[in-house]
């Protein structure tokens, strides 16, 4: 009679534990910035799902605020979680899609990882441009005459 119970009791926990899952990734897709976040964090404490859903949020087809959130959750991840943590933001920092790769970097950043440097970009010319002087325009000087014009001096 007591294995039945207990049978029974893990079945609903696994139920419950999937309706709050559920409800977390719902909540990181909010458009409330408040709610993501806490929804982030709430998932940090769910140790193995927890680390899949903020994985498949930052690198699916989400917007950038939400890959901020999960992000957020991963930084917060504590214990043996944060090694995989920080493995999830280095294979950020190898995808293709550039916002990715920013979040990724940001976060590594934040948790005080080396990040990979950017190698100065290459400036291509087209062809050789030369910079040339341009001579300044000279002006013919204005001529100040010392006459006065058509002045008669005025008597007293």
């Amino acid at each position: 009679m007591e294995v039945n119970s207990k049978k029974h009791s893990d079945q609903q926990k696994s139920e419950e534990s999937i309706k709050l899952l559920r409800k977390l990734r719902d909540q990181l897709h909010s458009s409330n910035g408040s709610i993501r976040r806490q929804a982030g964090f709430n998932l940090s404490w769910i140790q193995e799902d927890g680390l899949e859903i903020l994985k498949d949020v930052l690198f699916g087809d989400s917007p950038i605020t939400t890959r901020n959130a999960a992000a957020y959750g991963l930084r917060k991840m504590r214990g043996r979680m944060k090694k995989m943590a920080l493995e999830v933001f280095h294979q950020g920092l190898e995808h293709q899609n550039n916002s990715i790769k920013e979040v990724c970097n940001k976060a590594l950043t934040l948790m005080g990882e080396i990040t990979p440097k950017k190698p100065p970009r290459k400036k291509t010319t087209v062809g050789k441009l030369k910079i040339k002087e341009i001579p300044k325009k000279t002006r013919p000087k204005r001529k100040i005459s010392t006459q006065r014009g058509n002045r008669r001096p005025t008597s007293k």
